[in-house]
């Protein structure tokens, strides 16, 4: 997988998103955010919602990794 330079904004979601996971208390409203930004940063840079979905999942939750 190619590595992608994402916003600061959508970093800042998947980590809430990422949070919220973690204790149990994910609420719609920050998972439609995420899906959201995900959606329209995939047509925006013309990269398919799977790959931005999950490098920035690697990027939040492995950051070492990446």
């Amino acid at each position: 997988m190619t590595r992608i330079d994402f916003p600061d904004n959508l970093i800042a979601l998947e980590t809430t998103a990422w949070e919220e996971i973690q204790a149990g208390q994910l609420t719609v409203a920050t998972a439609t955010a995420v899906h959201q930004g995900v959606a329209e940063y995939a047509e925006q840079a013309g990269i398919a919602r799977i790959d931005v979905e999950m490098g920035l999942k690697q990027a939040v939750r492995h950051p070492a990794a990446g």
